[in-house]
């Protein structure tokens, strides 16, 4: 599903130089947390209190993948292309 993002993924997906809001970067460091919590769930799946923290940033994740292809629909498609995320 969703690869980890780097930081050189996060810097081209900037806006402009001091961008760190924007839905693009914030969809990319959030994807980042997704990965490393989905690893550290299948070493640890009695851990619940992970599994919800992982439900609610999939959730987020998903209001400003909403968001933005309401609003950019082209920047829309690149992310997701990008981030090799499902639609």
């Amino acid at each position: 599903m969703a690869n980890a993002v780097t930081q050189n993924e996060v810097a081209s997906l900037r806006l402009h130089d001091k961008d760190t809001g924007s839905a693009d970067v914030q969809i990319a460091l959030l994807t980042k947390r997704i990965a490393s919590l989905t690893e550290h769930l299948k070493l640890n799946s009695k851990d619940h209190s992970s599994r919800r923290g992982l439900l609610m940033l999939v959730a987020q994740r998903r209001s400003l993948l909403d968001y933005l292809k309401r609003t950019a629909a082209p920047r829309y498609s690149a992310l997701i292309e990008k981030l090799d995320l499902r639609k």
